[in-house]
């Protein structure tokens, strides 16, 4: 597990990066850590933002550890707050090919279906949300969210 923290007191934005294993135990560890290092930026841990945050973590990392699992690899998570209370969340896998649908198209999951829900989440707690590809290796799934 490596961890990056950058929080120096007189810079107005906060980074914090971890690779975590893509399975359901690093799905989980990345909500707790996300909610831990909110906490410790000043959003406590009983607070709607701190709630909020590690919700969309859980549901993108959980989107990493089932669709953008391959053998070996890992996933990365990175947030970044911005001194405006905007919380960029990045969750970075390695399958490039299974790209999630654009922002503003994601249908219903049917009554009796047991997933297709994280995303809806998502678009409906996020002010933004989406999917780029920075290399051929990789994808990550961001959305931002206002925590004041």
């Amino acid at each position: 597990m490596n961890v990056d923290i950058a929080a120096p007191a007189a810079t107005p934005t906060r980074n914090f990066a971890i690779r975590l294993s893509a399975t359901r135990r690093g799905a989980r560890l990345a909500r707790h850590l996300a909610s831990e290092q909110l906490h410790r930026w000043g959003w406590p841990y009983d607070s709607e933002a701190n709630r909020t945050a590690a919700l969309l973590v859980a549901e993108l990392a959980a989107n990493a550890a089932l669709h953008g699992r391959e053998r070996g690899r890992d996933f990365r998570l990175r947030l970044t707050a911005h001194a405006d209370a905007t919380l960029r969340i990045e969750v970075t896998d390695p399958r490039p090919d299974r790209r999630p649908p654009e922002p503003g198209s994601l249908q219903p999951a049917a009554p009796e279906a047991e997933s297709g829900r994280g995303l809806l989440l998502v678009e409906a707690l996020a002010g933004n949300w989406g999917a780029t590809c920075g290399d051929p290796y990789t994808k990550t799934v961001w959305c931002e969210v206002d925590l004041t």
